[in-house]
């Protein structure tokens, strides 16, 4: 198969490498020319790392270099069986982009775009076929994490969405098809670990480190939200918060929080600006957080409760399946279980009770119950 990458960067040249690797002949475009040559510089620092931890030998390197080549014409991906875009979530450039495209490659070309967070419909509304439109969206770093979701516009056809998720079922990756709504599975499902750990945080309940303390002694998640927050950085964190939210009519279910926004004002952007809800300059002390086991399982209860009541919605929703949407938040994020199967396991009542005891105590449209929860409750059902 040929593959053209859109986009040069850190999801572009990862998505490269995974194609690559399951032997696909692979263009990079970019318009910069640095940015490409840094792209190959970057392959050639990954893959001799995984020579030192033998994973790969060699031969295995060269195979997959020789695999990808580095290009600055949009019209040398006119042979390409599918195209992936991996730039600028800019819905007018992705459009400009693909409208383009369409005019170099054959009719039977899949034109798939990586956006985390735009509509699929739109950016098939730019094609002259955008029946062969389709979102393909990886996560960083996109040859380390196994998820992908697979998104089909309203316009998609069957043939298109088949061929897409036999293709990367084919790079080894794990499959969750999704209703192109906003934020697809991941992004929607997610805002709570962070939008409830600040609101937690806003109310005075406990600092940042007692909450990722909670969340990872309690929960068993990798990392707190504000750790996590850091990690991906409070301008692209809060950035996609605003957009599921404004997306989604403004439901309060989704509202950002002024504290993540005050941290992006100020550029305490996390890791990358040393400084976040953490500091990470050189000899700065961690706090310690408070270990107080019944303040640990409030934090915990509330954000997990919050959690499945968004996943539960998906699935009431029709955004995806069960067994869709618990892989994606474990493969996708790293959870350690998926929130359905975690729901069954904390009982179905107790789901409903902790929602119901919230929304009676803040009368918030952000706390109420998703109806599916009630429904299965009233029915004695479970998820799996």
């Amino acid at each position: 198969m040929k593959v053209g990458i859109i986009g040069s960067g850190t999801m572009g040249s990862g998505i490269a490498q995974v194609a690559a690797t399951s032997g696909c002949a692979v263009k990079i475009y970019d318009t910069n020319q640095d940015a490409l040559d840094k792209s190959k510089v970057s392959l050639e620092k990954v893959l001799a790392r995984l020579v030192v931890k033998g994973r790969i030998d060699e031969a295995e390197k060269s195979r997959i270099q020789g695999n990808i080549s580095y290009i600055n014409s949009l019209k040398d991906l006119g042979d390409s069986n599918l195209t992936i875009e991996a730039i600028i979530e800019n819905l007018d450039i992705k459009q400009k982009v693909f409208s383009e495209l369409e005019n170099y490659v054959a009719d039977d070309c899949i034109i798939a775009s990586n956006t985390s967070s735009l509509s699929i419909a739109s950016i098939a509304a730019s094609l002259q076929k955008p029946e062969r439109c389709v979102g393909i969206h990886f996560f960083n770093p996109a040859p380390l994490m196994k998820l992908v979701e697979v998104i089909p516009a309203i316009q998609t056809s069957q043939e298109v969405l088949d061929k897409a998720t036999q293709t990367i079922s084919g790079w080894k990756k794990v499959v969750a098809v999704a209703k192109d709504t906003p934020g697809f599975i991941v992004n929607r499902v997610a805002r709570p670990f962070y939008g409830e750990a600040l609101r937690i945080y806003e109310e005075g309940v406990a600092d940042f480190a007692t909450i990722d303390w909670a969340l990872k002694s309690l929960g068993g998640f990798r990392m707190g939200p504000f750790e996590l927050m850091d990690f991906i950085g409070n301008d692209v964190n809060y950035t996609v918060t605003e957009t599921v939210f404004t997306a989604f009519y403004f439901d309060p279910r989704y509202k950002p929080a002024f504290t993540q926004k005050r941290f992006s004002e100020a550029g305490y952007l996390g890791r990358k600006s040393g400084k976040g809800y953490y500091d990470y300059s050189e000899g700065a002390v961690k706090p310690v957080p408070t270990e107080d086991s019944a303040l640990a399982k409030t934090i915990f209860d509330r954000v997990l409760v919050m959690l499945i009541n968004e996943a539960a919605d998906a699935l009431f929703l029709n955004v995806a399946s069960a067994t869709d949407i618990d892989n994606a938040m474990t493969k996708g994020v790293n959870y350690p279980k998926g929130l359905l199967a975690w729901a069954d396991e904390k009982g179905i009542a107790w789901c409903v009770d902790k929602l119901d005891a919230m929304y009676n105590e803040y009368h918030e449209d952000r706390y109420r119950c998703s109806p599916l929860l009630r429904k299965m409750n009233r029915e004695g059902k479970i998820f799996f």
